[in-house]
């Protein structure tokens, strides 16, 4: 059956992070459980709800921003001691508030990510992981790329300790002791980790995992290797997965999986059969979700779903029925408890708006005064900047903890704006010369009352790199902006993968010089998206990628000395020279710099470049009959007298508009790599090849493959 949940908005804190909510176990069956919150001002929030109105049970002064809650406790009691990660510290509190715990570590950075089974502490910084028992350290472990979250698998369970990392190179990191044990690839870059039904199934060893690409997916860690038992993509094309909880809001005796996502997506995942879990609920808030409990909070006997936002809002999504109905043939009427709670709202909003006036007479006066020292109010921006695979486009996600004015949208690079169908904004575009000032793209996006996340897509250019600003402007006064910068990368629409097609044909660029390991390394991290600041441990490393708009590929493999860097695609391998050439000529390094070009290489790409090329075009043709076909439409009254190609564009003229109007500049995109690639073949036998570019350019329209393949082996 459909659940039928409803809304309450209990409390606001700060803004919180991710995982740093949670709700204490319950004294009864059915009684009300506690609330305990971390914000980043560092207070911890504990309280319960009363009568509808939440009641504190404690609270901390602020401190240093909280980045993780988890729950502790003697394995097999109730969990219900409180530990919060702050900076590189960790704090206990107990279910009252007393403090009985201030550890210290030894990490160096502030920690990211916190697992605690009994008297077994994981924590994870950047890229290290430590484990501790009873404060005592354990263990050790250097990660290849950023952690993003950690568990362990139960240890009453699996008998032995098991921790598991989930790491941005999308890989998780299965570890014994100092030692890693095996790696997991993933479909994406893990961003949340949770044990399946809470307690890791039957066996203790199943691991449930959210992706920042919004995949969700279920393995199984054995002692020797991953088995991986379903994965659910991201169809619907929602944000990357926050949090991940087990409780049965159904109350049909199996736990559902609970999914809070970053674009303020609830999601209600139910087992119906043993195999993949089903979408059955989803419910939609404004701004991205931190944290998602499941448990009985507003009312006893009344389960609910309890989430916690980014700009610390503590919603719940109850199943109590928020009416109650006299008999029948009269009106709905509310109860005595929901009357008492509106006009204490009502009281409340009284006596702020006064606070409110207050404040701003006293602000005015003080800023007119001669003394007068003007205050910039401090503000939060969540911002996320990420290719998708999908489109080849980077999606930027500005959010805010109070209502956005105006996003302010610069780069020094030629963009393509995409359209995004979630964005109320209104967009204006001004022209800016790109002469002297390098200034490509000038737009302002206004926002809407009330909006605090606002998502934009945009793509670039390979080969054409430089920085992209959002200046972000809240309403609030005074006036206040912030901006926020983005590097576009040479090869910006590369992505990370885990192996490439050996057999495709290969061109090569080889560099040697005196350069370090920590320096080519600098210039692979400047050139590609996706690769760890942090220089690699080791003395050699091998990256592979993607092309995310072509699908061609690229191996990188490099160390003290030398680099190798292979591709299918010639373009690859001309920007990578040029852009490596630059950045070594800046350090004044010397490089011997040779290649190894494979003729076949180019018939390859065009032949993967040729169907988008072919589809763009039909895609560019059909739209621009549909007004001709309309008329005519109007003009004769009906249309059964055309062909039916043109009957089927006009049916489907909604629908090729909106493509078309997502997907700007698409077709002069495909044209411009194809010179390219016509360009950089030639570039490398030493010839200039640009004055035949019109005459390329005639043969594209024809869209012929075997003409054009035919023009660039004749050329």
């Amino acid at each position: 059956m459909e659940p039928s949940l409803a809304r309450v908005d209990y409390l606001q804190v700060g803004v919180t992070a991710q995982k740093t909510m949670r709700l204490l176990p319950a004294s009864g069956k059915k009684a009300t459980q506690k609330v305990v919150v971390g914000d980043q001002d560092g207070v911890v929030t504990c309280f319960g709800i009363k009568k509808g109105e939440a009641v504190p049970v404690f609270k901390t002064l602020p401190g240093q921003r909280i980045s993780r809650l988890e729950l502790g406790g003697a394995l097999n009691t109730p969990q219900e001691k409180i530990f919060v990660a702050i900076g590189s510290e960790v704090r206990g509190f107990t279910k009252r508030g007393k403090q009985f715990l201030s550890f210290e570590t030894n990490l160096t950075e502030s920690i990211k990510a916190m697992y605690i089974s009994g008297a077994d502490l994981f924590l994870c910084a950047s890229y290290i992981y430590n484990h501790y028992c009873d404060c005592k350290d354990q263990h050790y472990f250097l990660s290849g790329d950023k952690i993003n979250d950690v568990l362990c698998l139960p240890v009453d369970k699996v008998n032995c300790i098991t921790p598991v990392l989930a790491c941005q190179d999308r890989v998780l990191r299965v570890l014994q002791g100092s030692d890693l044990l095996y790696e997991v690839e993933l479909p994406g870059p893990p961003t949340v980790l949770a044990l399946s039904n809470g307690n890791g199934g039957d066996s203790g060893e199943e691991i449930v995992y959210g992706t920042s690409d919004g995949k969700l997916g279920l393995t199984q860690i054995t002692g020797t290797k991953a088995i991986p038992r379903w994965e659910i993509g991201n169809e619907k094309k929602r944000g990357g997965i926050l949090c991940i909880d087990s409780f049965d809001i159904l109350g049909d005796g199996v736990k559902e999986l609970l999914v809070g996502r970053d674009d303020g997506m609830i999601e209600i995942y139910n087992f119906e059969s043993a195999d993949d879990p089903v979408l059955r609920h989803d419910y939609a808030l404004s701004e991205s979700i931190a944290s998602i409990q499941g448990g009985c909070v507003g009312k006893d006997g009344y389960d609910e779903i309890l989430a916690a936002t980014y700009s610390g809002w503590l919603t719940g999504l109850t199943t109590e029925p928020v009416h109650r109905e006299g008999g029948s043939g009269e009106e709905l009427k509310l109860s005595q408890e929901m009357q008492n709670k509106i006009s204490s709202l009502r009281n409340e909003l009284e006596q702020l708006q006064i606070k409110v006036l207050q404040e701003r007479e006293k602000y005015q006066q003080s800023s007119h005064s001669s003394t007068a020292v003007s205050s910039v109010p401090a503000f939060s921006v969540n911002d996320k900047f990420t290719l998708n695979k999908d489109d080849a486009s980077y999606s930027l996600t500005l959010e805010v903890q109070t209502a956005i004015d105006n996003v302010l949208v610069q780069s020094d690079v030629p963009l393509d704006l995409l359209d995004v169908d979630k964005n109320s904004a209104v967009v204006s575009f001004s022209s800016c010369d790109s002469e002297p000032n390098s200034n490509f793209l000038l737009a302002t996006y206004r926002c809407q009352a009330n909006t605090t996340r606002l998502e934009l897509k945009v793509r670039s250019i390979e080969g054409q790199y430089g920085t992209l600003q959002a200046y972000v402007t809240p309403r609030i006064q005074p006036k206040t902006c912030q901006v926020h910068q983005y590097q576009i990368k040479p090869l910006s629409l590369h992505q990370r993968t885990h192996s490439i097609d050996q057999d495709r044909p290969m061109n090569t660029l080889m560099l040697k010089g005196q350069f370090s390991f920590a320096e080519i390394h600098s210039w692979v991290v400047f050139c590609l998206p996706e690769v760890p600041e942090k220089t690699p441990a080791g003395e050699c490393i091998t990256f592979y990628f993607q092309n995310t708009f072509l699908g061609t590929q690229l191996e990188s493999t490099y160390r003290k000395g030398e680099g190798y860097f292979k591709s299918d695609n010639i373009s690859t391998i001309s920007i990578l020279k040029d852009v490596l050439s630059k950045e070594a000529t800046k350090r004044k390094i010397n490089l011997n710099i040779s290649y190894d070009v494979n003729e076949g290489s180019v018939r390859h790409t065009l032949k993967l470049i040729h169907p988008k090329l072919e589809y763009q075009q039909l895609l560019a043709k059909k739209v621009h009959l549909i007004d001709a076909l309309r008329e005519l439409q109007v003009h004769e009254g009906n249309v059964d007298f055309l062909l039916p190609k043109y009957r089927s564009i006009l049916e489907e003229a909604d629908q090729l508009l909106e493509e078309y109007k997502r997907q700007p500049a698409h077709l002069e995109r495909l044209y411009g790599m194809i010179t390219d690639l016509f360009i950089d073949k030639f570039k490398f036998k030493g010839t200039n090849v640009k004055t035949k570019v019109p005459l390329l350019l005639e043969i594209l329209d024809g869209c012929d493959q075997d003409g054009l393949i035919a023009f660039f082996d004749a050329a």
